[in-house]
């Protein structure tokens, strides 16, 4: 046993607060991950447009959903590099280069009022939001499997889902980048059955991906519209491959009950367009989560519901 597993053994508040305080930083992070990967993979896609010769279109799905502040803020040079780290995180509406002490998660947004120290404007609460929820997420995470492997592993999967489910809201996007890396991890990580055993992961990575890629071949016959993209396939499959394919009926029943909840409540008070889509990336994330968190209790529960009304 090692010295720090001892100490976080004797005192186990100390963890609960290390993940909190860890979630926080984390989020301040994947802010970032949300507003630039999407741009990153933008750019990417016009130069290999110009390598082939041909004219990338002015406005892409990723551009079309991007405020127009935030599209003139991220116009660089093409010879600049544009990555998660340069350039440094700038107020969008002065570039005021923002300090290390007004990069603090959470506290910089209260200790500003949430405006920028240069020109006043407000800054998005989107930003300490998105600290807090991992902050939060963070700490439920370290708190349900306490100290183990598994709390690990289940920290990154929490971050990465909220960093889909903020991009998939935004963008209409779940890239590779997340989910591929995602369901290969899963598949590693159950080699040595921290989650469930291999041969469950596999049959999870197939059935997830597969199941969805039938569901939208169906609809595309029955209707000619495309139901949702190949990103929701490989996230359902990334999520069969972390939690086996036990979990995928539980995930997608719930997942599809909190779309179907938020789109009526979307039509019918706030005067959504009924024909616009709504990303399914952010339920299935929140699905997933859930099925990591309590997904053998809830199913448990089911079944033993079901004997009874037998």
């Amino acid at each position: 046993m090692t010295t720090v597993h001892a100490f976080f053994t004797v005192y186990p508040m100390a963890f609960l607060l290390l993940a909190a305080l860890l979630g926080l930083v984390i989020g301040s992070f994947l802010n970032v991950v949300i507003h630039r990967l999407p741009i990153m993979l933008e750019r990417l896609w016009q130069r290999q447009c110009e390598e082939l010769g041909r004219q990338p279109a002015a406005e892409t799905p990723t551009t079309a959903r991007m405020p127009e502040v935030e599209q003139r803020r991220e116009q660089l040079p093409d010879d600049k590099p544009f990555n998660l780290v340069y350039p440094g995180s700038r107020c969008q509406h002065c570039h005021h280069a923002i300090r290390a002490l007004e990069n603090i998660p959470v506290l910089s947004f209260l200790w500003l009022r949430g405006k920028c120290a240069a020109c006043g404007k407000a800054i998005s609460w989107r930003y300490p939001a998105v600290e807090l929820l991992t902050g939060i997420l963070s700490l439920a995470v370290a708190w349900r499997l306490g100290l183990a492997p598994a709390a690990l592993a289940a920290l990154f999967l929490t971050w990465a889902l909220i960093a889909l489910a903020f991009i998939d809201y935004d963008r209409q996007i779940l890239p590779d980048d997340i989910t591929l890396p995602l369901l290969w991890a899963g598949l590693l990580l159950n080699v040595f059955g921290v989650f469930v055993p291999l041969p469950s992961a596999v049959i999870g990575a197939a059935a997830g991906y597969g199941s969805l890629w039938l569901v939208y071949q169906a609809f595309r016959l029955a209707t000619g519209k495309e139901g949702m993209g190949f990103g929701d396939f490989k996230l359902f499959a990334a999520l069969g491959a972390w939690l086996g394919w036990q979990q995928l009926p539980l995930i997608i029943l719930l997942s599809s009950f909190l779309g179907a909840v938020v789109g009526i409540v979307f039509i019918a008070f706030f005067g959504r367009d009924r024909r616009l889509p709504i990303p399914f990336g952010p339920f299935l994330c929140v699905a997933g989560w859930i099925a990591l968190m309590w997904g053998d209790h809830i199913t448990r529960a089911y079944l033993q519901m079901m004997r009874l009304n037998v």
